[in-house]
């Protein structure tokens, strides 16, 4: 076989390995906002004047072998504490993963995982984290979902399928809105192909070094 063929072989089969790696393991997105949510109305202090708007994103990931999924997810104009404000009705009393495989906007889900509140199924270990904003109202959440966690029966593995379908949510519940007052459903990220072409372009700039190195002759007709 041609050597600079096979070496050309060694470098792509290289380059797509790294790449595999580099893409292993699945990313999911949330964007919460109270209008996803199924119980909808003005937010309000308890005198009735109106409160910011609150909203969130979240980022989560699930592991190669899909036996563990961690997250981090920011929400603005919550009471994370309950003194980041002195109103109540923002106090945050509960946050959960919720899913079902007829999870859908405007109709709501049981909870599969809980993770701040109750019911709370974050303890095999305790991985949560909470981080309130140093100014202003709200916090970054941080855990992972591990394996033997669920509410009941609702492991991760018992899960994936209604997960990776876009039907789960998360969902964060104030005083004022006990049902949940920011949700967003878990939505797959689509893979970044600049990534890949970034890669492919790398793999043939090495295949081209590699001939040189070796004194191949590279012409417009081939490699003789």
């Amino acid at each position: 076989m041609n050597r600079s063929l096979s070496i050309a072989g060694y470098v792509l089969g290289a380059a797509l390995f790294t790449g595999a790696r580099a893409l292993a393991g699945i990313t999911l997105t949330a964007d919460l906002s109270h209008s996803n949510e199924t119980a909808q109305g003005p937010l309000t202090t308890v005198g009735g004047d109106p409160r910011p708007l609150s909203f969130g994103t979240a980022t989560f990931t699930l592991n190669d072998a899909m036996t563990a999924m961690t997250f981090t997810a920011t929400i603005f104009n919550i009471d994370v504490t309950g003194t980041q404000t002195p109103d109540p009705n923002d106090n945050l009393v509960a946050a959960h993963i919720h899913a079902s495989p007829t999870a859908m906007a405007g109709a709501n889900s049981p909870v599969v995982w809980g993770f701040f509140g109750s019911p709370d199924n974050d303890n095999n270990p305790d991985d949560l984290v909470v981080t309130p904003f140093a100014s202003g109202v709200g916090g970054t959440f941080s855990s992972k979902r591990d394996a033997p966690e669920g509410n009941g029966a609702n492991t991760l593995a018992s899960q994936l399928d209604n997960i990776l379908s876009g039907h789960s949510y998360i969902n964060f519940h104030t005083v004022q809105f006990g049902g949940g007052e920011v949700r967003g459903f878990l939505v797959p990220s689509v893979p970044d192909s600049g990534s890949t072409l970034l890669l492919l372009g790398f793999t043939l700039f090495g295949i081209v070094g590699f001939q040189k190195k070796l004194g191949v002759r590279v012409t417009q007709g081939g490699a003789r």
